[in-house]
């Protein structure tokens, strides 16, 4: 009796040992892969999903403005003002099948044409919102030295604007979309139109067993 009772502790004994191991085991298997994080350089190409991303919206931002930098348009302005053209960026809009950060997108557009020196760039409409209320704040709180004048602000030649739009072909995991940037310059006092360019993007995408 009393071995047969040894013998069945030391089964429960290894029963819960292999109870708890088999517990483990899966409770490991069920928590997933491991994630690891890596610094890269800001401009290196990263393309996970395909959609647009940062480097789509960075080169394309400086393809189009060296374009449009680069047509008659500027030369003949300088020509006949004697001085720069001030340029601002008004709306470009999302027309693709996917979600797409714009003002990012213009903010590239922004820096390029600032820092290429070659036109006077005044802020967006939003912005210029925030600094009309700073300028009448002035008028009643700040000495009248430092107070800046209101009716003063450096008015726009032209406006940039445009619109992302995007074509997807789709077939057993494979998946082609098509990006097409569309921008035009417009001369605001006489409304008319002084460039257009256009910059396009094609991605091909392969993902076996998914279905699109």
């Amino acid at each position: 009796m009393l071995r047969h009772k040894k013998e069945n502790g030391g089964n429960m004994k290894s029963f819960a040992l292999l109870t708890v191991g088999t517990v483990a085991l899966f409770l490991f298997s069920c928590a997933g892969p491991t994630r690891t994080v890596q610094r890269v350089q800001v401009d290196k190409t990263i393309d996970l999903s395909g959609h647009w991303n940062d480097t789509d919206a960075r080169l394309t931002a400086e393809a189009m403005v060296r374009d449009v930098l680069s047509k008659p348009w500027l030369r003949n302005f300088i020509r006949e003002h004697n001085r720069q053209p001030v340029v601002i960026v008004g709306q470009i809009r999302n027309r693709s099948s996917e979600h797409i950060e714009t003002d990012m997108f213009i903010k590239d557009i922004e820096r390029e044409l600032l820092n290429s020196g070659q036109v006077k760039f005044v802020a967006s409409d939003k912005e210029r919102k925030a600094v009309r209320n700073e300028r009448l704040d002035q008028q009643s709180y700040a000495s009248p030295e430092t107070a800046k004048q209101l009716a003063n602000e450096l008015g726009a030649d032209f406006m940039l604007q445009g619109e992302i739009t995007s074509v997807t072909d789709a077939f057993e995991g494979k998946r082609v979309v098509k990006y097409q940037v569309n921008l035009e310059l417009i001369d605001i006092e006489k409304n008319t139109k002084v460039w257009i360019g256009q910059k396009e993007i094609k991605k091909f995408i392969q993902q076996k067993k998914y279905t699109w």
